[in-house]
């Protein structure tokens, strides 16, 4: 008998479990928790907490045995925990990385949590969290951060460390949470830290990669102060990938091994629901997260589902040559998923995403036609026009679009018909800059790009920036207000923090202006 990908890969994970078949574990003499802890996706009722166990990070197997090990979780009311509300225990096995996932429920709604890990006598960091507000209640204020985009070899993770300080409900990650090339040895870019290990194809080489990512400070502090919304993009698998395609035109049915390994490691190391585990076939990314009345959340997949990028030039190879609208970047059922989900009753739609989606002529003069970004929603015109008439048909005057992929600051609008970008808007985006990518960045010309021309080259442009940051959305019933904040350098850490500019939208308008 002849078995699809799909039964080997299936029966592959299930032997892999018997053939180990680990013990139980007394002792762990080494300190566990040296990659923290971290909390997510928000309910009203509860919350998912995560730690994975380590006691030497860095060497192969991270200093674990093949054992499973018990791991006590509690969640108090304070940060003393005399007042614990929920406890109990969870499996950590060397088939998950010895990664915990717990998914608390049966909590109050709207308030504070502090949780921890506690195995053979170690304790782990204080996490705080809070729970999401009741289904349909008001609510008077959110404070969302923006971040991604965090290459170790390119700079700190110092952003981290003032995000952790902003009282933030929450952090949106749109991804590139690791980087799975040496970036530095092909740009100009200077390696600031070196990425340890080939680029990954396996599982171990996946798990490693994000354990050194895991270990940075600062990233950990963001991660103990609230809850994060994870997402991902192309560099947690390999550089551009489309569906089951990457750019070097590997043979689908071996990247879609390589993809398995990525998301496995990807799932072990964030703190997702058992929703998100991946299969054979995928992983079930997209999601919805609502605050009460006030916000709803579409976290949205914009790499498993989408075709190949489209062919800029005859010479390019392994991309898509039928034509520019014959693509999808969400795929039909994403699609149709966003569309039923949009709802005007929430105060305001957040579609949390990673391309661009906005027409934007990214060209050093800002003139003539706009090149095609073919990894952007540029390449996949059939999918804007799709998302415009969800927003339309829905009659969603609140959307909100945020961000990542490009390490730039880009404030604009996305129009009803990209031939007349200052005409009929339908929703603001917000591009958030990366953590680290592309290291200390500039203000206003940057590798080329001369932000001044390219804001007076496309009308439907606020503001372009290229340095390095996070965003805060300060949401209430009536205001949505976007703070960018910058930075100054990664190169070192001493980078210090300040606000670039600001954003603000009313209730019923889908236009920013400055503030």
């Amino acid at each position: 008998m002849r078995l699809d990908r799909r039964q080997w890969m299936t029966g592959a994970i299930g032997f892999a479990a018997f053939a180990s078949a680990p013990a139980f574990a007394q002792t762990l003499r080494n300190y566990p928790f040296t990659l923290g802890v971290a909390s997510g996706d928000p309910f009203p009722d509860g919350f998912v907490l995560w730690t994975r166990l380590a006691t030497r990070p860095m060497e192969p197997g991270h200093g674990m045995p093949q054992a499973i090990f018990t791991v006590k979780y509690q969640v108090a009311t304070d940060e003393r925990f005399t007042h614990i509300v929920q406890q109990g225990e969870a499996m950590a096995t060397p088939e998950m990385g010895h990664a915990v996932h717990v998914e608390i429920n049966g909590l109050l709604p709207a308030r504070p949590y502090f949780y921890r890990f506690l195995v053979d006598g170690h304790a782990s960091r204080t996490g705080m969290v809070r729970t999401a507000p009741l289904a349909g209640k008001d609510v008077a204020a959110l404070r969302i951060g923006v971040a991604g985009c965090q290459n170790y070899e390119h700079g700190y993770f110092t952003a981290y460390k003032y995000m952790a300080a902003e009282n933030l409900d929450a952090i949106f990650h749109y991804g590139d949470y690791i980087y799975e090339g040496r970036q530095g040895r092909k740009t100009d870019i200077p390696t600031i830290r070196d990425h340890i290990g080939p680029e990954p194809e396996t599982l171990a080489q996946y798990r490693m990669r994000h354990t050194q990512y895991r270990l940075d400070p600062d990233l950990q502090a963001a991660h103990a102060a609230c809850a994060f919304l994870m997402t991902y993009d192309d560099h947690e698998v390999d550089n551009n990938w489309a569906g089951k395609i990457d750019e070097n035109g590997t043979d689908p049915e071996k990247f879609v091994l390589r993809r398995f390994a990525a998301m496995q490691a990807w799932y072990e190391n964030m703190p997702v629901r058992a929703a998100q585990l991946p299969q054979a076939d995928g992983i079930q990314m997209f999601r919805r997260l609502d605050y009460g009345s006030l916000l709803r959340i579409h976290l949205m997949d914009t790499r498993q589902y989408r075709d190949d990028q489209f062919c800029t030039s005859e010479a390019k190879e392994h991309c898509r040559k039928e034509g520019l609208d014959s693509g999808l970047l969400l795929g039909n059922r994403q699609h149709q998923w966003l569309h039923d989900g949009l709802d005007n009753r929430f105060g305001w739609n957040l579609i949390a995403q990673q391309v661009v989606v906005m027409p934007y002529n990214g060209r050093t003069n800002g003139a003539g036609e706009n090149e095609i970004a073919a990894d952007s929603w540029m390449g996949y015109p059939e999918s804007r026009r799709r998302l415009v008439s969800a927003i339309q048909a829905k009659q969603i005057s609140n959307a909100v679009i945020a961000t990542g992929d490009v390490h730039q600051n880009i404030v604009g609008y996305l129009p009803a018909n990209d031939q007349e970008p200052d005409r009929n808007q339908v929703a603001t985006e917000f591009v958030c800059t990366s953590i680290s990518s592309l290291g200390d960045g500039r203000d206003i010309k940057v590798r080329g790009a001369d932000f001044r021309k390219i804001i007076a080259g496309n009308p439907n442009v606020l503001f372009a920036n290229g340095q390095r940051g996070y965003q805060v959305f300060s949401i209430s019933p009536t205001e949505w207000r976007t703070d960018i904040m910058k930075v100054d350098k990664v190169s070192d850490q001493t980078g210090k923090l300040s606000r670039l500019a600001g954003f603000t939208m009313e209730r019923g308008s889908p236009l920013a202006i400055p503030s």
